[in-house]
């Protein structure tokens, strides 16, 4: 090789590099919840997450008890104890996730001062999960925030004046620094949720929205972030014929923590009829299938949608949609999408059980081939059975991860296995190891 190619070479390549550095970091290896719940704002107060895991567990009683859902959602019977004494625990201390507050379709069309109201209203009881969490005083979810109206003319200053309102009311009278809770008035867990977002242009907007908010409240730059609703065709496929999805995350400079799929908008925006309207029509799976791919590697997590099938029927309705909802939650998280929604409480005693059943159910497997691929055996000579590389082994970690963080499984059951969770940690999320070690 010449003498300085490699020095070229890092000229030629030193803008790859910070674009690779920059859009790409890898997923940071934080919390993503299983679910989010939407509520109407106005329906919301701080004793909701209670009232939904009591629902629920009521609900599971009425059936027979949570192992009648297991066996419904395809449980092992040997399996099924272990399972529902989680979920039975999950019920009771953290029913709901990641519970959104919405004032958009589910809330539709108020007058402003009504509405003005709830927004202030919504920003208290966020502020209330963030006390009762911190203080333990009440089951509270770990991700709160609100869905406002989109930036589409009809509803763009609705939507701002809302978030204006919740934001300002939130820092300002939310009591979370006070409280000691957050240094900077807002919860670790605050979600802003963008519907509608069909243009690049809108992303902007929405990004020099969060900027004025930080400038106006005292803000640290960067502190606001937002996920995106993936509702309309042109997210897909845009008027130059590209997917503009890649573009939004670059004008997003960092902001957008997720991507949604929402079932129904984008289904009826195709044209589809209502009746076959579902999370695993072709056109939702295209469509999904496209935003795994925009986000892969940028950070940004994606969430499935809801079914609006919900158990509340007789007891042979219950039993089917149940089941339904299972196996859609199921076949999600087989193609790797771990975030759905949720829209009533009888919905999360198949939520959870599926969810825990899913990443124990291999967990045996995982441990004992990240212990193989930790031994470094020597390929061809001295190889456990399955030969993992490095990706299959970082995707085996995430799986292990994902589990602990949910609840599914437990520290001293990776230290059984012979694991070192802060180890599966760093195989899991290596990018984000080497960063914290640096730090």
């Amino acid at each position: 090789m010449p003498e300085g190619f490699l020095a070229r070479a890092d000229l030629l390549l030193a803008g790859t590099d910070a674009d690779l550095a920059r859009f790409y970091p890898g997923d940071a290896g934080t919390r993503q919840p299983v679910h989010t719940c939407y509520v109407p704002a106005d329906l919301v107060t701080q004793g909701t997450p209670a009232q939904w895991g009591a629902a629920a567990a009521s609900a599971a009683e009425e059936a027979g008890g949570l192992a009648a859902l297991a066996e419904l959602a395809g449980i092992d019977a040997a399996d099924a104890p272990d399972l529902v004494a989680r979920v039975r625990e999950k019920l009771r201390t953290e029913p709901v996730e990641d519970l959104r507050l919405d004032l958009e379709d589910g809330y539709g069309e108020r007058p402003d001062a009504e509405e003005d109201a709830d927004a202030v209203a919504a920003a208290r009881t966020v502020a209330a999960f963030a006390r009762n969490r911190a203080s333990g005083a009440a089951a509270a979810p770990a991700f709160a925030g609100i869905r406002f109206k989109c930036l589409e003319a009809p509803t763009r200053a609705r939507g701002l004046r809302t978030l204006d309102l919740f934001l300002s009311t939130l820092v300002r009278e939310g009591g979370l620094k006070d409280a000691g809770v957050s240094a900077d008035g807002l919860p670790a867990g605050l979600v802003l949720t963008l519907p509608k977002v069909s243009t690049v242009e809108q992303v902007h907007v929405m990004v020099e929205a969060c900027a004025a908010f930080e400038e106006a409240l005292g803000l640290p730059a960067g502190r606001l972030r937002f996920e995106i609703q993936m509702e309309t065709a042109p997210m897909i496929l845009g008027l130059d014929g590209t997917c503009p999805i890649p573009a939004m995350l670059r004008a997003a400079e960092g902001r957008v923590s997720a991507l949604h799929y929402g079932t129904y908008d984008y289904s009826a925006s195709l044209g589809i009829s209502g009746q076959f309207q579902s999370l695993e029509h072709p056109a939702a799976d295209h469509a999904k299938n496209v935003m795994q791919v925009a986000v892969a590697g940028t950070g940004v997590r994606l969430s499935d949608g809801s079914t609006n099938r919900l158990p509340v029927g007789d007891a042979t309705q219950r039993r089917d949609t149940w089941r339904l909802h299972s196996r859609l939650v199921r076949r999600s998280l087989e193609r790797g999408i771990y975030q759905g929604w949720d829209l009533h409480a009888h919905q999360l005693p198949t939520r959870f059980l599926t969810n825990y059943a899913f990443y124990r159910g291999a967990f045996d497997d995982a441990a004992r081939r990240l212990v193989a691929y930790a031994g470094r055996s020597v390929p061809g000579i001295e190889a456990a059975d399955v030969a993992d590389e490095p990706a299959t082994a970082r995707a085996l970690a995430r799986y292990v991860v994902r589990g602990l963080l949910c609840g599914a499984v437990s520290e001293d059951e990776l230290h059984a296995a012979g694991l070192d969770p802060q180890t599966v940690r760093s195989v899991a999320n290596p990018g984000v190891a080497a960063s914290s070690a640096s730090a």
